[in-house]
């Protein structure tokens, strides 16, 4: 298993499950369970589950590609053009039926990309990305939502 792969399925997860759904974000407008509700729509994106147009500009491709296959975090409050000034309503009954979501949406994700070796998926700000590409990018999207509700450093 691809240790990000192994982040994503076990670890998160299992540091995720530490939230009570009280907690304030040390930045932005997500509670909790907005978080993780964010999360699982981001990596739906991954696997073609939901589809947004192309945001990022043919000329700007190139350099946002590149930081995000970096190791640089994303920024505190990096706003993104495809959610409201206020977060979406909550769609579970708790936070422990969206971590339950999220577990589900991991494993659809991998499931797809196994099923089909080599597909390429866009990402509305990133472009044409592989497999790897995605765990890359969902594991830098993890982290920075760890450090909004200070489950990491």
């Amino acid at each position: 298993m691809h240790p990000k792969e192994k982040f994503l399925r076990e670890e998160y997860i299992s540091i995720l499950k530490k939230l009570k759904g009280d907690e304030q974000p040390r930045w932005g407008k997500f509670s909790a369970q907005g978080m993780i509700e964010h999360m699982t729509d981001s990596i739906g994106i991954g696997w073609n589950r939901i589809v947004y147009p192309m945001y990022t500009s043919p000329e700007n491709l190139p350099k946002a590609k590149a930081f995000m296959l970096s190791d640089k975090p994303f920024k505190e409050n990096t706003p993104n053009p495809y959610m409201g000034e206020k977060p979406p309503q909550l769609r579970n009954k708790n936070i422990a039926e969206a971590i339950e979501e999220l577990e589900k949406e991991i494993l659809n994700f991998v499931q797809y990309h196994k099923n089909n070796p080599g597909i390429i998926v866009q990402n509305p700000f990133f472009g044409d990305l592989n497999y790897e590409e995605w765990l890359h990018l969902l594991h830098k999207h993890a982290l920075h939502h760890l450090r909004q509700f200070g489950l990491i450093e």
